[in-house]
C-alpha cells in the first residue's frame, strides 16, 4: 500500500490565487483532519518559468515518495510536470491539457479573479508552457483526473483522452470551477492516502 502523504501542495490556476474557493476549501480540510500535514499553497508568478522555479525550490527538501500535489486547471498542467520530473503523486483538477494553445489568446493586462490585482501575461510565457510539457505520463497510476463534462472554458474529451491510463473520476454536469468540488473531495484525499480520521472516531 501506498504510504499516505505527509506534504501537500495546491496549484491554481490562471489569473487565481490561494483564496480560491477549492484551495480554500481543501486548507480547511487538511488543517481540521490532518494537522500535523506540511500544506503549501503559494500564490504563482504569471511566468511559467518563474512559476515552476519558485515551487521546486519550496519541494527542494520535500519526500517524495510522501509528497502529493493537487493542481487546478493551469495549476494541474504544472502539476502533471512535475509529478513527471519528481515522482510524486497529483490530483489533476479539470487541468489544462494544452495551456500553450488556450491561453494565447489572454496575451496582454489583465486582473486576478480575487482581487484587483495586475496580471501582465507576456507572449514569451507562450513559450515558457511548451518548455513545461510534460510528455507521455511514464506512471499513469501516480495520477487522478477529476474532469467535469461540462466544464465551460476546457475539453473534458481532452483532458479525460489525456489522462486515459490514469484513475479518473467522471463527472456529469459540474463546471471549470468544480462548483461541486466538496462532493470530490473525499475521493481526492482517498487517493493520497487521507482518509476522513473524523469518522474513525
Amino acid at each position: 500500500m501506498t504510504a499516505p502523504v505527509t506534504h501537500l501542495l495546491y496549484l491554481h490556476g490562471f489569473r487565481s490565487s490561494p483564496r480560491s474557493a477549492k484551495a480554500e476549501r481543501t486548507a480547511a480540510w487538511v488543517h481540521a483532519r490532518h494537522p500535523q500535514l506540511v500544506w503549501w499553497c503559494p500564490q504563482l508568478p504569471p511566468s511559467p518559468r518563474e512559476a515552476m522555479a519558485l515551487i521546486e525550490h519550496g519541494l527542494r527538501d520535500w519526500p517524495a515518495a510522501t509528497t502529493g500535489i493537487i493542481g487546478s486547471s493551469l495549476g494541474g498542467y504544472y502539476a502533471t510536470a512535475l509529478a513527471q520530473r519528481l515522482g510524486v503523486r497529483a490530483v489533476l483538477l479539470n487541468p489544462a491539457v494544452f495551456p500553450q494553445r488556450d491561453l494565447a489568446r489572454h496575451i496582454g493586462p489583465t486582473t486576478s479573479w480575487h482581487s484587483d490585482d495586475a496580471i501582465d501575461f507576456r507572449a514569451e510565457y507562450i513559450d515558457e508552457l511548451g518548455d513545461i510539457w510534460p510528455g507521455t505520463l511514464t506512471e499513469p497510476q501516480r495520477y487522478f483526473a477529476v474532469i467535469a463534462r461540462a466544464d465551460e472554458v476546457l475539453s473534458w474529451e481532452e483532458m479525460s483522452a489525456r489522462y486515459r491510463d490514469c484513475p479518473q473520476r467522471l463527472i456529469d454536469g459540474s463546471d471549470h470551477a468544480l462548483s461541486d468540488y466538496d462532493a470530490h473531495l473525499g475521493a481526492v484525499m482517498t487517493f493520497l492516502g487521507l482518509d476522513d480520521v473524523s469518522a474513525r472516531t
